[in-house]
């Protein structure tokens, strides 16, 4: 096969001169003189990649050149301008440039070689393929090195030497360490940063070309951003006319929320690096975290804030805060605010007003690669970016160096991936010019101590003192129950619930399928039931008439699972939880007199927290190992002759050194791939969240009422004409199911499964199968054990 190659090259060599110069993009029905040339498409690529990574680093410049210059090398084969011509023929064009840099330095060229290599088709393996990790199609970059060489001595001769002749430069200082552990894992790291700065630089680059053929700007050179700077006085101006005129007094709540604001606004000055923000539920963690990353981010001239939420339910709500709080003459900033998540709608309605067309087309170029001011995102999106072997998914990695993060709720993080997260927190903040704000309501159990050597180090507290914090009277709003020696099962459940006054509450369970069962025992005209049964444009409309029954005074029993907890902004005077982690029992009880207007009236904390043990288990092993530690904890508590105090930080960081010995915090042995350099198999290994058991279905919701069959409608898009877009649109109306569900669904006619990657509606999927109160309705038997928490 190689030496096929080589002949044919050595047949077309004669003409090689005709086809001076080599191109590295056509336009079909246009003259070569149009055409993209390579010397033109290897600057415009390095000239990005090098100013992106060398706003990270000034070492990193030169390796942004080498990347651009080298990525396409493969393109100055004949076969390739061939295929520009016209001939249908399959060429591999990455390859040389890989080849190119492990001849010039075996050890500094290996990043260059896998970003080289993999910026079309995905970062490899080095060595083999893991079968443990799952099916992997793309071989690995030992067994590939000869097919590149092959193709190296083809077109080496083609090359310009001012391209060839570029030196590899060693590594940055940074990179070495006394721990040839520590050193690979860097190395990983950097290549990684150089495939995303690779990826993007090569993307808009092209861009630009096709763009600048048609004779209009690319997007993403239309895009004009307000400065930090700007931002942050709207913030605070928007801060400023929230806080109640001091005649009136200041209740404990404001105060407290103050004292927060003002130690965010005074830790601005710090130098980069990781920072703890501790604040009980309620003490105003959303708009007090962004006024100091946007004051920190101007004063050490990072270049944007990154807000990490935990769960897709509560995104919107905090984007919606910021958009206000950002806003100016009384309109949101839908300028400047970015979400990227899988629930939002890319096919929203806008109105004819140029702001609005102007703020999609920003949103849809910023989830690309994150080039926007304020970004809210998903800890999966956040995260999967770090360990991603996709260019897709990796587009955005080097943006996210050189900027703030806010990880809020980081106590959500899931123990089994816990070590690879730290280290890559680590990565970013020592060397990569990131700030990382550690946001959470009880101490942050992920800072290094005694009995968790391999913890972040050097967390400075922007709170000075968060247990006084913890204890003040604006905190201590709950009264807590503890049910736990015997099962509450839910017909009980349900008849305390019907007499609670008032006739408002929350009940937290563990699974969709208990949250149903329970919500059918309460009157119906007084129940919401809410979990991922329903798609993500279900659950914001319930969430926003659960508001509006709150607002009114209305009676409202809601009935949900875990996805509730975390961010979402609800007050209510009576909550029930089931049994589950210390960290969980927090979240659901800061919903409860969240505003404190309760306790203020009585004198006394006021609101009613009840813990009770359900009738059935949490989800998952990591779960359930949470609820064993709360368990076990309450025990020892209660031997010592006290009892657990779930906002106590020192009952909360035992908490936690309770599950972490109890759970192993790299289940996947992906810091051992890391080192290995086997991209792929971490990829693989790294899934925040497992659907190896679910299947999208796109439902047909709303079942009734003026956008009824929405979902449908954009099923029959995406069917009709298959594209990102047409996909993404599907988000928004896709509920996750246990497989044997959708294929029993697919056995009745309900669902078209297309390209085995997702169900499609039929006209058949009737009210049978999607319920406006419950989402989709599956048999009992269809549910797996293993369901997802929300």
């Amino acid at each position: 096969m190689l030496a096929s190659i080589a002949d044919s090259a050595c047949a077309t060599h004669v003409n090689l001169k005709k086809l001076m110069p080599f191109y590295a993009h056509s336009l079909e029905n246009q003259p070569r003189e149009k055409w993209e040339t390579m010397q033109e498409h290897e600057e415009r690529v390095a000239s990005l990649c090098a100013e992106f990574l060398g706003r990270i680093h000034p070492d990193l410049a030169p390796w942004g050149e080498l990347l651009g210059r080298w990525h396409d090398l493969g393109k100055y084969h004949p076969e390739f301008q061939a295929k520009l011509r016209g001939k249908k023929v399959q060429i591999e064009h990455a390859g040389a440039g890989a080849m190119l840099a492990l001849e010039n330095a075996v050890q500094f060229g290996i990043p260059l070689a896998f970003a080289i290599a993999g910026h079309h088709a995905g970062l490899a393996n080095l060595n083999s393929n893991d079968p443990t990790y799952g099916p992997i199609k793309r071989s690995f970059l030992s067994q590939r090195i000869q097919t590149y060489r092959a193709v190296y001595e083809i077109v080496k001769n083609h090359i310009p030497s001012s391209v060839s002749n570029l030196e590899v430069p060693e590594f940055p200082d940074w990179i070495e360490d006394r721990d040839q552990i520590v050193t690979k894992r860097r190395t990983e790291f950097l290549t990684r940063v150089m495939f995303s700065a690779l990826i993007d630089a090569d993307r808009l680059a092209t861009s630009k070309f096709y763009s600048n053929a048609e004779g209009i700007l690319p997007d993403h050179e239309t895009l004009e951003y307000d400065c930090l700077e700007l931002l942050r006085e709207r913030l605070d101006h928007h801060i400023d006319q929230l806080a109640p005129h001091p005649s009136y007094g200041l209740t404990p709540v404001n105060q407290f929320r103050a004292k927060v604001l003002e130690s965010c606004r005074n830790a601005f000055d710090l130098d980069t690096g990781l920072f703890s923000l501790t604040v009980p539920t309620g003490g105003g963690k959303t708009l007090s975290a962004m006024s100091f990353a946007l004051r920190h981010a101007i004063k050490k001239k990072l270049d944007r804030v990154i807000v990490v939420i935990p769960y897709t339910s509560i995104i919107r709500q905090n984007a919606e805060a910021y958009r206000k709080a950002l806003g100016k003459n009384g309109f949101p900033d839908l300028l400047n605010v970015v979400e990227h998540h899988t629930g939002i709608d890319e096919h929203k309605a806008f109105s004819d007003s140029r702001e609005t067309k102007e703020a999609e087309i920003k949103r849809r170029i910023a989830v690309e690669n994150w080039d926007a001011p304020i970004i809210v995102t998903t800890s999966v999106q956040f995260f999967e970016s770090l360990f991603t072997d996709h260019p897709s998914k990796a587009r955005k990695l080097h943006r996210i160096a050189k900027s703030v993060v806010i990880l809020d709720e980081v106590q959500t993080l899931p123990p089994g991936l816990l070590h690879p997260i730290l280290d890559g927190i680590r990565e970013l903040t020592s060397n990569y010019r990131t700030s990382v704000v550690l946001s959470t309501a009880t101490p942050s159990a992920i800072q290094e101590r005694v009995d968790f050597p391999f913890g972040l180090e050097n967390v400075r507290a922007i709170i000075n003192d968060p247990e006084t914090l913890a204890k003040s009277k604006a905190a201590q709003r709950v009264n807590v129950k503890w049910r736990i020696d015997q099962i509450t099962t839910y017909g009980q459940l349900a008849e305390e619930l019907k007499q609670c006054d008032p006739q408002q509450s929350l009940t937290v369970v563990h699974r969709r399928k208990d949250a149903r069962a329970l919500a059918e025992l309460l009157p119906k005209k007084k129940r919401i039931h809410l979990s991922a049964q329903m798609c993500p444009a279900h659950r914001i409309a319930v969430i926003d008439e659960i508001n509006r029954r709150l607002s009114s005074g209305e009676d409202c029993l809601i009935v949900a699972t875990q996805l509730i907890e975390a961010g979402v902004n609800l007050d209510l005077p009576i909550v029930f939880r089931a049994l589950a982690g210390v960290d969980s029992l927090t979240q659901a009880a800061g919903r409860c007199d969240r505003e404190g207007e309760r306790t203020i009236a009585f004198g006394k904390p006021a609101g009613q927290f009840t813990i009770f043990l359900a009738e059935t288990s949490p989800p998952g092993v990591t779960l359930q190992t949470a609820m064993s530690a709360t368990q076990s904890l309450f025990n020892q508590k209660r031997e010592e002759g006290e009892e657990l105090d779930i906002f106590n930080p020192h009952h909360c960081i035992e908490f936690f050194q309770k599950l972490y010995g109890l759970t192993p915090l790299d289940d996947r042995n992906i810091q051992r791939e890391r080192e290995g350099f086997n991209f792929a198999n971490v990829g693989k290994a790294f899934e925040m969240i497992e659907n190896s058991w679910s299947f999208p279905v796109v439902v047909p919701w709303p079942m009734s009422g003026e956008n009824a069959g929405e979902g449908m409608r954009r099923a029959e898009k995406f069917s009709e004409s298959p594209s990102r877009d047409t996909n993404r649109a599907l988000q928004p109306f896709t509920v996750q199911v246990p497989k044997p569900a959708a294929f029993e669904m697919e056995r009745q006619g309900i669902v078209e499964i297309w390209d085995e990657s997702i169900g499609l509606p039929f006209h058949t999927f009737d009210k049978n199968w999607y319920s406006e109160e419950f989402g989709i309705l599956v048999e009992d038997k269809m549910i797996s054990p293993e369901c997802l928490i929300e």
